[in-house]
């Protein structure tokens, strides 16, 4: 910032944010009346190529929206509800709880114990070969809406509630409108395209050391069209409150600092390698204990 002054004029709401997540929502609640008759084979179908990936999309916009950047810093309630909007064809209550941690992995980052992002012991120890490694790709969901409550449990929050209530609430009244069909349409998306897809090498990608001495690395392929720029994490890590529409500027502003290091181009090939490269596993992350930590 010292040098490239200019950065700071990136921090701050992206006034776009609201109407393209408020497009792909409706999108979804349309694609629920459009699969309420198909067979059960389609449903799967179409909640992989398609539904599932707005849905993972959607999951990175309330990452986004978790920094304030749909309404800004001075609205911060407008930004949990509109998260809860965001979260309504995922399915599965998600936004609240997400906002809760996140704030950890960011004040501590790799922070034993505080950053539930870490694999436990038991997935670093179980998950080692390629088959396993495969299996564990496939229960991403499971693992990281359970690893908090395992790692650091926290009290529920009123917006926990409230974000549980509104999307059991939708939940129903597309079951009472449509029939079930939509309703796992929405569900079985999320849970799949969270687990093993293409879109899910970001989760790989971000912190997974496939070089000793790096720990974050971004990714500049064609898929952050896609995820709201998540693949910008470095740049991300560095300024928070940017939105990620405008992280392409911080790497082309400073470039000296983020084009000779380490990063991906291609998230498929992340899990390829993820899984069939022994050095790598859910191992592979660095571990600190944080100050918090010590003192609890």
């Amino acid at each position: 910032l010292a040098k490239y002054p200019e950065i700071k004029t990136l921090m701050g709401p992206d006034p776009h944010l609201k109407w393209i997540v408020s497009g792909m929502v409706f999108m979804q609640l349309l694609a629920c009346y459009l699969v309420k008759d198909l067979s059960w084979k389609w449903i799967f179908f179409w909640a992989y190529a398609f539904g599932g990936c707005i849905n993972h999309s959607l999951t990175l916009a309330i990452h986004d929206i978790s920094h304030n950047v749909a309404f800004g810093n001075k609205q911060a309630k407008w930004n949990r509800w509109f998260a809860i909007f965001a979260n309504l064809p995922i399915g599965i209550p998600y936004s609240a709880s997400f906002k809760k941690y996140h704030i950890d992995h960011h004040r501590y980052l790799g922070g034993d114990a505080l950053d539930v992002d870490i694999p436990t012991d038991f997935e670093g120890w179980f998950f080692c070969t390629p088959l396993r490694k495969l299996l564990w790709l496939f229960l991403q969901p499971l693992f990281y809406s359970l690893r908090p409550l395992y790692v650091n449990p926290k009290a529920i929050t009123r917006m926990e509630i409230l974000n549980a209530l509104v999307q059991f609430s939708i939940d129903l009244i597309i079951y009472y409108l449509w029939g079930l069909k939509p309703v796992i349409y929405l569900i079985a998306g999320t849970l799949l395209c969270l687990g093993f897809h293409p879109i899910s090498g970001h989760f790989i990608a971000e912190h997974y050391m496939f070089l000793k001495g790096y720990e974050t690395y971004s990714y500049y392929g064609p898929l952050n069209w896609l995820t709201f720029n998540v693949g910008y994490h470095m740049e991300h890590h560095d300024f928070p409150s940017i939105p990620g529409c405008r992280l392409p500027m911080v790497k082309k502003i400073a470039a000296e600092y983020y084009d000779n290091l380490p990063h991906h181009q291609s998230w498929i090939r992340v899990l390829w390698d993820f899984v069939f490269d022994d050095t790598l596993g859910p191992y592979s992350r660095v571990k600190r204990l944080c100050k918090l930590a010590k003192e609890s």
